[in-house]
């Protein structure tokens, strides 16, 4: 299930329905959709349309100082912060979503919650041996944070995943708030599923993509990997609100 979870969404992102029409192009020999797969490639890699996707999911939750955060009893910081595992002993592999675990300590540290959350992230196919939130609890660790205050969840795999274990946690240590920290666009969906769960939350999200600030230029409409990076990780999380809202 968490293998089809992953794959589905494929099929209605721009390469794969570029593939789509590629493939119907070469069995009907029709010219029609090698242009449609074209255009699309080419609209979904521009960095105006997916950095606008990702600042439209941005625009939710926008960014909160640390110091008008309220004191509560954890900080929940979700998986998707490690990349690849790499040999024991070297630098910790950090993703780009780095900001979460930095932020997760920087409010442990300012005093805003007794408890630090990370969540037991773990895909079985991507080689890791141990959850994320174990590598992250030993380098929270190296970073000051004292042991007995780091708390690992069980294994997870999805968003709503991490939401039941955080509400499991929540109910069995009868905390009444905590911080949620995630990346900026990852937030809508996230903020769902832990209010759906039951968790009652301060929103904390990090990892801002758009400059609201910054003019159109011509680099804005030219095709990259970074602009359809962006418009498929957006569609990513536009699709999964729609499905856990709707059909779930």
């Amino acid at each position: 299930m968490l293998f089809l979870h992953k794959l589905l969404p494929v099929f209605v992102l721009p390469l794969g329905i570029v593939t789509l029409l590629l493939l119907f192009a070469l069995w009907r020999l029709k010219r029609w959709p090698v242009l449609a797969a074209i255009l699309l490639l080419y609209i979904s890699s521009t960095s105006l349309i997916g950095t606008q996707l990702i600042g439209w999911l941005e625009t939710r939750y926008p960014a909160v100082p640390i110091s008008d955060v309220e004191p509560v009893d954890a900080v929940v910081v979700l998986s998707g912060i490690v990349g690849p595992p790499v040999a024991v002993g070297t630098l910790p592999n950090f993703s780009d979503g780095v900001d979460r675990f930095e932020a997760g300590i920087a409010l442990t540290q300012a005093g805003k919650a007794h408890w630090l959350v990370f969540t037991g992230g773990r895909i079985p196919w991507d080689g890791r041996t141990r959850v994320e939130g174990e590598e992250l609890r030993t380098e929270a660790i190296l970073r000051g944070v004292p042991e007995d205050r780091i708390i690992v969840t069980r294994e997870v795999g999805t968003t709503a995943e991490e939401a039941q274990a955080v509400a499991d946690l929540v109910r069995e240590r009868r905390w009444r708030r905590v911080i949620l920290v995630t990346t900026g666009w990852h937030m809508p969906r996230s903020a769902y599923l832990f209010k759906r769960a039951g968790v009652d939350c301060i929103i904390f999200p990090v990892d801002f993509r758009r400059n609201r600030g910054s003019p159109l230029t011509l680099l804005d409409f030219l095709p990259g990997a970074g602009g359809l990076s962006n418009t498929e990780m957006a569609l990513r999380e536009i699709y999964g609100n729609v499905f856990y809202r709707f059909f779930r």
